[in-house]
């Protein structure tokens, strides 16, 4: 089976800062996904980097200035992560998630398919839940990473062959 790493990036004592982590939370708490390794990646690290290369699979929640309304979400899907973090309009953790991607592409351990769902914050001030928009958006982002699971998995199964 395909392992998948799911990251929750974020500050939690940041309100809707912390969006990625209850994102992930959310999906652990109320999906029953096999073979998926979560990580609280906190505020990112090149310590990830080993994570990241030893997983065939990456999905990543973060708040994202998506320039949409609050709580709502967008998912980049491999190519589109690139350009949407080259873009200028990442938050201080998508600038580290581009830094760890770049690592793994030199390094040759570029997971197979990668995305990153954004969700897009009301409120960065101290608080330790986030905010009603974006405690809203959890489910719909679980449901866009638990899809995404599982369309990727049927992806990598070989088709049968008429002998």
């Amino acid at each position: 089976m395909t392992s998948t790493l799911v990251l929750g990036v974020g500050n939690v004592l940041l309100t809707d800062e912390g969006a990625g982590i209850h994102a992930m939370r959310y999906l652990k708490k109320h999906y029953d996904l096999h073979d998926i390794k979560y990580l609280d990646a906190g505020t990112l690290s090149f310590t990830l980097a080993s994570n990241i290369a030893a997983a065939d699979h990456l999905i990543v929640f973060d708040a994202a200035q998506i320039g949409a309304a609050a709580g709502d979400i967008k998912v980049f899907e491999d190519e589109q992560v690139d350009e949407f973090l080259r873009s200028g309009k990442c938050s201080v953790h998508e600038v580290g998630f581009a830094d760890l991607m770049d690592i793994a592409r030199l390094e040759g351990y570029l997971p197979q398919r990668y995305a990153l769902i954004g969700i897009q914050p009301e409120v960065l001030g101290w608080g330790e839940a986030p905010s009603e928009s974006v405690r809203r958006a959890l489910p719909r982002a679980a449901a866009n990473a638990a899809a995404l699971v599982h369309k990727w998995r049927r992806t990598t199964y070989p088709k049968a062959v008429n002998l």
